[in-house]
């Protein structure tokens, strides 16, 4: 069960919201002399709300891509043989139910359209993805990278909202709910380019199968070698936009050198391993091309626990702050 819900994945999905919330917008607010306005069963409830939704969307995908997984992946097929359909169907019917449910009650007592119409949209964007759009040219890649760029959005989402119900129209006479948005709205592009990147790479790798069941990837269409070539120009577009935000904007107290050796360790070099990896003739290249993606992703969330540093050095907060979740 927990391999058909993709358990790392989850617990990347709640790491990223409690860094978004703990390590963002914590100390961002402590910087203004202001304290988080969210109460912690809210951030809870965003949060399972959030697990339960990519969870079931899991699920619904791999009911829909059973005869997909069969050409590309057999050993790894679960609906069908340890799970029965009707049981798959039943699960993702409760966890997507209940996650809508909770994301709905926060939106309602919050009194924001714009989060209720997240929990509703999205759930429907990726049932549609696994059913049609995951076939069809791009339109899946881009889904799925936009619903995870949507995930470290969420707690600024909430956190802004109780912000201007708090304090009114004197909060936007300040830099402080931009300065929120402008740090996270970064993590979430990051993961947005790289969700697509990634998406790429695993439709290479799946392009037997796809073929198979006449779907219209972006390697069946483009071709493998045109498509590295796509991969390649947005790694280099996402590494040199990175790279320019932060020599031009992303300033922060105290930081000398440590943001760009970050960068350059943590996102150019593997970056540059990857670009490797995707031209090699390797058989197993664009397996390991894949988890580097990820990994890529994974270091840039990190990236937070420094900004945290960084803010804690300067404005003398609390490191242990960070870790009060529960």
């Amino acid at each position: 069960m927990h391999k058909l819900i993709r358990y790392k994945n989850l617990l990347f999905i709640i790491a990223i919201q409690l860094l978004m919330a703990k390590a963002i917008i914590m100390p961002t607010l402590a910087m203004f002399n202001l304290y988080t306005l969210t109460p912690l069963w809210m951030l809870l409830c965003v949060i399972l709300a959030t697990v339960l939704i990519a969870a079931g969307g899991y699920v619904i995908n791999d009911y829909f891509d059973l005869k997909i997984d069969r050409l590309n992946r057999p050993d790894r097929v679960l609906i069908g043989t340890i799970i029965e359909k009707p049981t798959a169907m039943r699960l993702y019917q409760v966890l997507t139910g209940l996650g809508v449910l909770i994301g709905l009650v926060v939106a309602v007592i919050l009194r924001n359209m714009t989060l209720g119409l997240i929990f509703v949209v999205v759930p429907g964007m990726l049932w549609f993805y696994s059913a049609s759009y995951k076939r069809q040219f791009i339109i899946g890649n881009l889904i799925i990278a936009l619903s995870a760029a949507l995930v470290p959005l969420l707690p600024v989402i909430v956190e802004s909202t109780l912000l201007s119900q708090n304090y009114g129209d004197l909060i936007q006479e300040t830099p402080v709910i931009r300065t929120l948005y402008m740090w996270i709205a970064g993590f979430a592009a990051f993961a947005f380019i790289w969700t697509l990147i990634r998406e790429i790479i695993k439709d290479m790798q799946d392009e037997y199968g796809d073929r198979e069941m006449e779907c219209r990837t972006i390697p069946i269409v483009c071709g493998t070698q045109w498509t590295k070539w796509i991969v390649s120009a947005l790694i280099v577009l996402s590494v040199t936009a990175l790279g320019w935000l932060i020599i031009t904007y992303f300033h922060l107290p105290n930081d000398v050198s440590i943001t760009m050796r970050y960068f350059l360790f943590g996102i150019v070099a593997p970056s540059i391993c990857l670009l490797v990896l995707l031209w090699s003739k390797n058989c197993q290249a664009l397996q390991h091309a894949a988890t580097l993606a990820k990994f890529i992703m994974v270091f840039g969330v990190l990236y937070s626990l420094v900004y945290y540093y960084l803010l804690a050095k300067a404005y003398g907060l609390v490191f242990l702050g960070l870790f009060q979740v529960l």
